[in-house]
């Protein structure tokens, strides 16, 4: 009984201490997508508190953070600037509401289908993308009003500074683990910029973070069919990225820590949390694997941690904003440097010359359109390349073996999936004018799969009533059987039960 009450409170020390190294690192992220979409920077700071909050509370994964994220903000910038950002809080309530949908019809399983190489890929495209937008704090405002590297002692503190956090960072824990290595850093190299007073810049640089409590409004638009027209396309857009993300980042987070986490109830976390942060004045958000990546790092399991995240964030709103602007950028940088050494996955270097060249492509290929793209895109790209790799593959795996039995009939032993990608082959296994008159195909070894399987067979049958033959299939599984069936009016002629193509289904084993 001791033990178990001094682990709990172990496990609540290390939640909300890494829910504070969270909150503070989520601070200049969120105002930095807010930047990007075109909002206030307070709109990303309220829906990063309102959705970090709201799936920590009822979400499928302990410890995996929310908030607002560059892969939504990427897609917001176009229906802020065209059509104001009331338009994007009503989508983001419409993006919601499809969220819940979603997980209501318990479409998470899905996530399920996403194969390891574009897991791989979407981990390795993320660390590049996030290591990306910490190279644009090396730049300045130029003569010119352009952009431009850093050069001379601001480059020599500033990348200092960022040493000193990665080396903290990677060092503290082997001393102590009393306090989370990135929390510490922030703390120290804060305290070694405003004692020095060195000058580089600081999270108030960036905007000023102070503000109230969000307050309730329902979005200022036009109640019609028009605006739905409008704002439609962009949410159903913002609900599959921030699904797509949520649930990938889950799943890397379950393979962290060990434990599963329930993909529908995120789905309907997110969607609730959406709906809330779309009234409140919030831009939406989905998983963030940067922050969630720094929660469990930092010893953050249980739901506490992401609970505490999202009040010390809120805190720092109503309360902190002045101490929270004197965070050097250095700091921040240097945290999410170390985020992107974990997050990617060196060993994809050893295995790509182990693994079949279609997977490395793919495991490429979704890095590269993460980068180029966004991680929604990336991932859809890789899923349907690996299922035609898949259907390519498979296509060749379908073959017969031809025999003539006692009764003078030819036995068409098939084996493989007939399906949309093998109907081609399917088609050159039969000999048609040479056969007998009486033909069997048997799929013992087989499967009927799909409509274009149907077609096959149907095309296949009309060959043999046109020699003047009989075609019998026997075999079929009742799956198969029960789609043969109800093919009805889906193909021309009904192998099974027109009596001019006397074509048979053999119901005995």
């Amino acid at each position: 009984m001791i033990k178990l009450v001094v682990s709990t409170t172990k496990s609540m020390k290390n939640d909300v201490l890494s829910g504070l190294t969270v909150a503070l690192a989520l601070v200049p992220e969120a105002v930095a997508f807010a930047f990007v979409a075109g909002v206030h920077p307070l709109v990303g700071l309220y829906a990063a508190f309102m959705v970090g909050l709201i799936t920590a509370v009822i979400g499928g994964r302990p410890g995996m953070i929310s908030g607002a994220t560059g892969a939504l903000a990427v897609v917001m910038v176009s229906l802020v600037a065209n059509h104001g950002v009331e338009y994007l809080f009503a989508a983001v309530v419409l993006m919601g509401v499809i969220q819940i949908t979603m997980g209501w019809l318990r479409l998470g399983k899905f996530i399920r289908l996403v194969p390891y190489p574009v897991m791989l890929g979407f981990v390795n495209g993320l660390a590049i993308v996030i290591f990306l937008a910490q190279l644009s704090q090396f730049k300045v405002v130029g003569e010119n009003g352009e952009l431009v590297w850093m050069s001379g002692g601001a480059l020599w503190i500033l990348g200092g500074l960022v040493i000193l956090t990665m080396a903290i960072i990677h060092y503290l824990p082997r001393f102590t683990k009393a306090i989370p290595a990135s929390l510490a850093a922030i703390i120290v190299v804060t305290l070694l910029v405003t004692l020095l007073n060195l000058d580089t810049r600081t999270v108030g640089d960036m905007a000023s973070i102070a503000g109230g409590l969000p307050e309730f409004s329902i979005p200022g638009v036009p109640f019609t069919l028009e605006t739905l027209w409008i704002i439609l396309p962009y949410s159903i857009i913002f609900a599959f990225i921030g699904l797509i993300e949520s649930l990938l980042t889950m799943t890397l987070i379950d393979e962290l820590t060990e434990t599963r986490g329930r993909g529908n109830k995120e789905c309907i976390g997110q969607g609730v949390a959406n709906v809330t942060t779309g009234f409140f004045g919030g831009m939406g958000g989905c998983a963030m694997i940067g922050q969630s990546m720094i929660n469990v790092n930092s010893g953050g399991r249980g739901r506490t941690s992401g609970i505490a995240a999202a009040l010390f964030l809120l805190a720092f709103i109503l309360f902190a904003s002045g101490l929270i602007e004197m965070i050097p950028l250095a700091a921040l940088i240097g945290v999410m440097f170390i985020v992107v050494v974990g997050t990617f996955e060196w060993s994809s270097f050893r295995i790509l010359g182990k693994v079949p060249r279609s997977d490395a492509f793919v495991l490429i290929l979704v890095s590269a359109v993460t980068v180029a793209t966004d991680l929604a895109i990336a991932v859809i790209v890789g899923v349907i390349v690996s299922a035609l790799v898949f259907a390519w593959d498979h296509a060749k795996h379908i073959f017969v073996e031809s025999r003539i039995d006692e009764n003078g009939s030819k036995i068409y032993a098939l084996s493989g999936v007939l399906f949309f990608g093998s109907v081609h082959n399917f088609k050159n296994l039969f000999d048609v004018n040479n056969d007998p008159e009486d033909v069997v195909i048997d799929f013992a070894r087989s499967r009927v799969a799909d409509h274009s399987a149907i077609e096959a067979i149907d095309a296949l049958a009309e060959k043999y009533v046109k020699a003047g033959k009989k075609l019998h299939l026997k075999h079929l599984s009742p799956e198969c059987k029960d789609l043969l069936e109800k093919a009805g009016d889906l193909v021309e002629i009904n192998v099974l039960e027109d009596p001019t193509y006397k074509v048979a289904d053999d119901k005995l084993a």
